[in-house]
């Protein structure tokens, strides 16, 4: 206890805490913006199966990128570590720049690469959920469209984790701002004032992704000078200069996918309830998304925080910042449950004037409001081992948590989609659970700081 009252009590670790948290917290909360912003114009046209292809198309665009989401995670352990070893004393600006090519190369390397596995993935999804025919071909649309933007989009993912293991969240808060307002800007015209509809919303997305990773590369140049060093050039052609960031990247990815799948069953048992039941679940998953990327920006100062600790050694430090993190996230979680379980009406409403998708919708918000209180100990846990590295652990607590919670949704089917949100709820809580156990094993072991093979 008394641990946690020092660590608690420590002016400057919430200080740190919030020079990096505030800035992401504000950028982050631009990100769910966007996709209630797309929701609310779309949902104020005439048909549900307007709002359910933005939806749809949305999650098959987010699960290609939420299962790449290793670029931004693996990209700020190791650039935190470098960062903690040059304040050590060491200068490792050579480190840092190795580190922002690789994510940049293998940003560019795997957009290729999806850009031509896409269209038959979005073939064999749209099988398997069944739409119908007006909402298979608008999704279609909308879905093909947004991969235009996919090259920019990754490469935001590994500028803004790269910034972040700087310590740098000014730059991420330039990125993603800029980006997401000129999405929502861009969108209400092309929607609304030209008339493009669905079609609309998926350019906006394009342009305004390409704007975010130009203004990220012009940032990096003022960065590079803040740390000085050189790129080992030679180093970069080795196989074993590449596999600690491809073992991590490795083990995120199937973290990633796996977390993927569970939204992507999501949406499919949905749109197989109808239009209306998909339209409703992706309002109500607009709230987890601002939930999530608000509580994110607390777990990417724990990310920065930690890794630098990690590298620098300093177990003080580590303590600090993960238990005055945590105590953040926990009141962020607790407004965040009383907003949904208090305003949840309306904020359905201000999304969509539909009312079969709004009495959907009203009838699912208690599962909305305990979300936040359930999936809070999973991200600010993240947080801990993307800056530890120590992607080998997130993944088996994820696989757990799919593992167990699977079998649960396919047992509750028999509810509809009571069920459904029950099976999700089990899941984000197994998540949580799984992470702590790891978490209080590696602290008993004192593990957070042995250098482990790749």
């Amino acid at each position: 206890m008394s641990l946690f009252l020092d660590a608690w009590q420590h002016s400057p670790t919430h200080k740190k805490v919030w020079a990096l948290a505030a800035p992401m917290i504000l950028s982050n909360i631009s990100v769910p913006l966007v996709a209630l912003v797309d929701s609310t114009v779309v949902g104020h046209l005439p048909h549900a199966h307007q709002l359910g292809a933005v939806a749809v198309g949305s999650t098959l665009y987010m699960l290609l990128l939420g299962v790449l989401g290793f670029l931004r995670m693996g990209t700020t352990g190791f650039a935190a570590q470098a960062a903690g070893r040059a304040d050590g004393g060491r200068a490792d600006g050579g480190a840092l720049r190795q580190v922002l090519l690789q994510g940049l190369g293998l940003a560019l390397g795997l957009a290729l690469l999806l850009g031509l596995l896409a269209v038959p993935f979005s073939d064999l999804a749209l099988g398997l959920m069944d739409p119908s025919a007006e909402l298979d071909s608008l999704t279609r649309e909308f879905f093909h469209l947004r991969l235009l933007g996919l090259p920019a989009a990754l490469a935001n993912y590994a500028l803004v984790g790269w910034f972040l293991g700087t310590q740098n969240a000014r730059a991420p808060l330039a990125i993603l701002l800029s980006t997401n307002l000129a999405n929502i800007a861009l969108a209400l015209w092309f929607v609304l004032g030209l008339d493009w509809g669905v079609a609309g919303a998926a350019r906006a997305a394009v342009i305004a992704e390409w704007s975010g990773a130009l203004i990220g590369l012009a940032l990096t140049r003022g960065a590079l000078r803040r740390h000085p060093g050189r790129i080992d050039w030679p180093a970069l052609q080795l196989w074993r200069n590449w596999r600690p960031l491809l073992a991590v990247n490795r083990d995120i990815f199937i973290r990633s996918l796996a977390l993927q799948l569970v939204f992507f069953l999501l949406t499919v048992q949905g749109t197989r309830m109808g239009d209306a039941t998909v339209a409703a679940n992706a309002l109500l998953l607009n709230g987890l998304l601002v939930t999530a990327y608000a509580l994110d920006g607390l777990a990417h100062a724990v990310e920065a925080l930690c890794g630098h600790a990690i590298g620098a050694r300093d177990r003080a430090g580590l303590r600090r910042a993960l238990l005055v993190a945590g105590g953040w996230s926990l009141l962020a979680s607790l407004a965040f449950a009383l907003f949904f379980a208090i305003g949840g009406g309306l904020f359905i409403d201000m999304q969509s004037d539909i009312a079969a998708v709004r009495e959907v919708a009203h009838t699912y918000l208690p599962y909305l409001a305990l979300l936040p209180l359930i999936a809070v100990w999973s991200y600010l846990l993240d947080g801990l081992f993307i800056g530890a590295t120590r992607a080998r652990e997130m993944r088996d607590a994820m696989l757990v948590a799919v593992a167990l919670s699977l079998p649960l949704g396919w047992g509750l089917q028999f509810l509809g989609n009571h069920g459904l949100w029950l099976a999700f709820l089990a899941f984000m809580a197994v998540r949580g659970l799984s992470l702590g156990t790891l978490a209080l094993r590696l602290n008993r072991q004192d593990a957070w700081f042995v250098t482990r093979p790749h």
